[in-house]
């Protein structure tokens, strides 16, 4: 195919969003803001070294942008039309695909229309990742959105080395193929040369699918292909900027802010913390209706803790996430009127985002971090919770079906469809001895800091890098 003579790049990166938020200044002018996240901040140094390329949706759809340059990166928009986020964003990817990926914790939705729209705008992602590769590039895909591009850009540059990560879980077999497109979507991820996975048992539901679906020969963790080509399937748990966060949390003006929402809660003696996009897989309703009843039941006095639980809104045209929030917001009515006090409710609900500085304070002043996803790919606000806390104190709770539960084993751990598990641990968390919390806190803090997300970029590029030489 044609390449773009302005735009080319050794290295690429192709996700569905960009790196950048476009943000409008004062003075009306439009500005580029560097989007919060821990993959921008891994990726950023290997891409201003290789002068890379960023190729990903920017937002508004119905808009066509041409590239330009951010802060040594080159930035590709891919224009979405209106209909396409509905139904290849809104529509396969998170309504059928999601709930999917996520142990059907929500049906899934299968409509043709959708899976037509996921196609075309794969092959516009893909396309523009031909067109800015150099020969011989490295292309890293991310994520659920984008799994067909993988096979599509083999296609159209065999020379390119070419790897995949999914950052949501990838479920078992039995799951799997209720998706009337799952060969498809399975052909499409086996044209990198490196698929990673968050866990190694998600890696080998793959490499099982492959085995019993597709006419192709598995040994270990590697496929071969008719045509010779070999993908490879490993795990490679993501991780954050553990240095950054925890320095960000030792400026002070975030040790103020952080003693300043302790105080505007009344100075409690415990503070639990909740931190989650607003989504039915998280176990939000699950973990405050625990916490409503040990509070109904004496078990925690309202006098003396408070639950703190923040909900980012997340796709709030999806009426699934609209009935969530309902739900929610209903629950947490109850639970203050049942044992709220004039001036002070036990239960303190932000339906709102807040910048990195105020989510690292939230961290640093809360005792006990509630994480309780009833299945999640990684889960970083565990880890984010671990960087920001000052020596070895503070405790999390932390749900089996999260990927973090795999690497941070000294975690008050919980079956979140448990109730009463639940409240136990909650329980346990909030009044367990200095000495066992900190016991368990100083491992924790080794595991995120030995394994940050530098730690995670650079062994999938060296693997990556490893499987393949450019023709």
């Amino acid at each position: 195919m044609e390449r773009d003579t302005e735009v080319s790049a050794s290295f690429v990166v192709v996700a569905n969003r960009l790196p950048v938020d476009r943000v409008v200044t004062d003075d009306g002018s439009v500005a580029w803001r560097t989007s919060p996240g821990g993959l921008v901040t891994a990726l950023e140094p290997v891409m201003k070294k290789n002068e890379g390329a960023w190729v990903g949706w920017h937002g508004a759809p119905d808009e066509t942008l041409d590239p330009f340059e951010d802060g040594g990166i080159t930035i590709v928009p891919v224009p979405l039309s209106t209909n396409e986020v509905a139904e290849y964003y809104e529509g396969f990817s998170n309504a059928t695909l999601w709930p999917l990926y996520h142990d059907v914790v929500a049906p899934p939705a299968f409509h043709r229309e959708w899976w037509d729209a996921y196609v075309r705008v794969n092959r516009r992602f893909a396309e523009r990742a031909a067109q800015v590769s150099d020969t011989g590039a490295t292309v890293w895909v991310q994520d659920y959105q984008l799994q067909l591009v993988p096979q599509m850009l083999r296609e159209l540059r065999p020379d390119l080395r070419i790897g995949f990560f999914l950052h949501i879980p990838f479920p078992p077999v039995e799951l799997f193929q209720q998706l009337p497109w799952r060969r498809q979507i399975s052909e499409g991820l086996l044209g990198a040369d490196l698929i990673g996975f968050q866990l190694p048992g998600a890696a080998q539901n793959f490499l099982r699918l492959v085995r019993q679906r597709l006419s192709v020969q598995v040994r270990r963790d590697r496929v071969t292909l008719p045509d010779g080509h070999v993908a490879r399937a490993k795990a490679y748990p993501i991780s954050i900027d553990s240095r950054g966060f925890h320095d960000l949390a030792r400026t002070p003006e975030v040790t103020a802010r952080s003693h300043e929402i302790r105080r505007d809660l009344g100075s409690p003696k415990v503070m639990f913390l909740g931190v989650d996009r607003l989504d039915y897989t998280k176990g939000i309703k699950q973990r405050l209706r625990a916490f409503g009843e040990l509070v109904a039941e004496g078990r925690l006095d309202p006098d003396e803790v408070v639950f703190v639980q923040v909900a980012t809104p997340s796709r709030e045209r999806v009426e699934e996430y609209r009935h969530l929030r309902d739900e929610i917001d209903m629950l947490v009515g109850r639970i203050n009127g049942e044992a709220g006090r004039i001036g002070r409710s036990p239960l303190v609900y932000l339906h709102a985002s807040f910048p990195r500085e105020e989510m690292a304070a939230m961290y640093s002043a809360a005792d006990v971090m509630v994480v309780t996803p009833l299945r999640d790919g990684m889960n970083l606000v565990a880890k984010e919770f671990v960087a920001c806390r000052d020596g070895d104190n503070g405790a999390l709770v932390l749900s089996e079906f999260a990927g973090a539960a795999y690497e941070l084993k000294q975690a008050y751990k919980i079956n979140p469809y448990d109730i009463n598990d639940i409240k136990s641990t909650l329980e346990l968390a909030a009044n367990d001895s200095e000495a066992n919390k900190a016991r368990r806190m100083r491992t924790l803090r080794k595991q995120v800091f030995d394994n940050d997300i530098s730690h995670w970029a650079d062994s999938f590029l060296s693997d990556l890098d490893a499987e393949v030489s450019p023709e």
